[in-house]
């Protein structure tokens, strides 16, 4: 039976990867720091994913086992399993890169060059490469051509609504209906596995940015602006027609860009947008909005969904009136479980809002997009 190791077992990794794995034949082991979760997983040995959408039904996932990821079996399970997958944020990919470095010694040393695939199911660009690079770093070069030759680190691009759940059972997983896991073929060892909702690409850039820029940007400008609302949830804000119309707006305009940058076929792609947008109204999703905003500080990195989308669309002279109140909201975010909503809010007091923007977006005031910023960010500190 095909081994898959999933780091991070909260609802994504539970609901998303580790669902679909399981429901595909695989025993999937969960790794994670928090041993309650852990203990649950190996005394319960199931869960229930509760599909959330126009219409509901449940998955039982059975095929499971778990391991502390910070002890001493996590390496000789490296060394066994066939695929590894993450959901544990990008912040969190160099701590475990120490942890598959010391999986990779230990599956040399067993002798096993049976193919090995590492996928990081990330919201980021090349998260996948990132792990990769930090995980060179704690190896030989002897054991980084071991990595070349049997061991693939697979860039991709998720895409599937997991909202917080409130169940019984706290291993329960709440997912949205819609699915989507396009893995980079390029970078593939060995035979390509088959899964149901896992499909491969030679164009990764297009699949992660036309996500990034639509999903990951619309669902954050709907979060922060709800925040300043004072709404609790996603469903809530984007009813708040203000709030919806200029999220539907925004989208439209990351679109074009898009559209101009990957050569995307127009009627497909504005398709494509009004189904996410249709997907953000989902009324049986209660995502928090300050869930959904957490970590502003990695948001408002140039790379990311809320600057990325805005430089991109105004590089071909686009319009970008409304998807610059994405940043200018995030600016305000006030979240004090959030640490990088708490050191935002700092640096802006003691540093001013200036040269916050510039710091985290490395946007200055030569680009007139810095200027719209931080005039849409006064506006809305007015009301």
């Amino acid at each position: 039976m095909k081994q898959a190791i999933q780091f991070g077992a909260g609802n994504i990794g539970r609901g998303f990867m580790g669902a679909i794995l399981e429901r595909a034949g695989w025993h999937v082991t969960f790794a994670d720091v928090v041993e309650p979760i852990v203990d649950a997983i190996n005394a319960q040995k199931h869960y229930t994913v509760h599909i959330l959408d126009h219409e509901c039904y449940d998955w039982e996932i059975t095929n499971i086992s778990a391991v502390n990821s910070a002890g001493p079996n996590i390496a000789p399970a490296i060394a066994r399993c066939d695929l590894i997958t993450t959901a544990v944020g990008p912040l969190v990919l160099p701590k475990i890169a120490v942890t598959i470095a010391q999986g990779i010694r230990t599956r040399i040393a067993a002798g096993n060059t049976e193919p090995m695939n590492v996928i990081c199911c990330e919201n980021g660009l090349r998260t996948t490469t990132r792990l990769k690079n930090e995980t060179f770093k704690h190896l030989s070069a002897e054991e980084i051509a071991f990595c070349d030759e049997h061991i693939g680190f697979a860039d991709c691009a998720v895409d599937r609504i997991c909202p917080k759940p409130s169940f019984e059972n706290p291993l329960d997983a709440a997912v949205e209906e819609y699915t989507e896991w396009d893995v980079e073929r390029s970078a593939w060892k060995g035979p390509l596995i088959e899964v149901d909702g896992l499909t491969y690409t030679d164009n990764l850039m297009a699949c992660l940015e036309r996500k990034l820029f639509t999903l990951n940007s619309g669902h954050a400008i709907c979060a922060y602006l709800g925040s300043l609302r004072g709404y609790e949830t996603i469903i809530d804000s984007i009813r708040d027609d203000a709030i919806g119309n200029l999220v539907h707006k925004a989208m439209r305009e990351s679109g074009e860009g898009l559209i101009r940058e990957f050569s995307f076929d127009p009627d497909a792609h504005h398709a494509y947008v009004e189904r996410i947008f249709r997907r953000l109204q989902n009324p049986q999703l209660k995502d928090e909005v300050q869930r959904v905003g957490r970590e502003p500080i990695r948001k408002l990195s140039p790379g990311d969904r809320l600057i990325k989308p805005l430089t991109t669309a105004a590089s071909y002279g686009l319009p970008v009136d409304h998807l610059v109140y994405g940043a200018a909201a995030a600016l305000h975010f006030d979240c004090p479980d959030d640490p990088q909503s708490v050191e935002m809010l700092a640096t802006i007091k003691t540093d001013g809002v200036e040269r916050t923007l510039t710091a985290y977006s490395e946007l200055t005031a030569e680009n007139p997009l810095y200027h719209r910023i931080l005039e849409v960010y006064r506006a809305l500190g007015k009301h």
